[in-house]
């Protein structure tokens, strides 16, 4: 399973996220988009937005924090 987040440090739902994949025990690579400009494009080349978090599980792009859609994704 490969899941990144791309977030920013004051995003709210970015927490929400991460939190939501320590409940579950999902490991997962963050991505501070905010101090990474080649990050920040890379977000908005498989999003086309620029709004955080971006969740991408094993190429399934999910923008902000979708829950329903995040559990899918896992299998969960």
């Amino acid at each position: 399973m490969n899941v990144l987040i791309y977030t920013t440090p004051t995003c709210p739902y970015c927490n929400m996220a991460k939190d939501f994949f320590k409940s579950k025990n999902v490991e997962y690579k963050e991505i501070n988009v905010a101090a990474d400009e080649n990050a920040a494009k890379e977000m908005v080349d498989k999003s086309h937005q620029m709004g955080v978090p971006v969740v991408d599980i094993n190429g399934t792009i999910i923008v902000g924090f979708n829950r329903p859609e995040m559990e899918k994704a896992l299998g969960l």
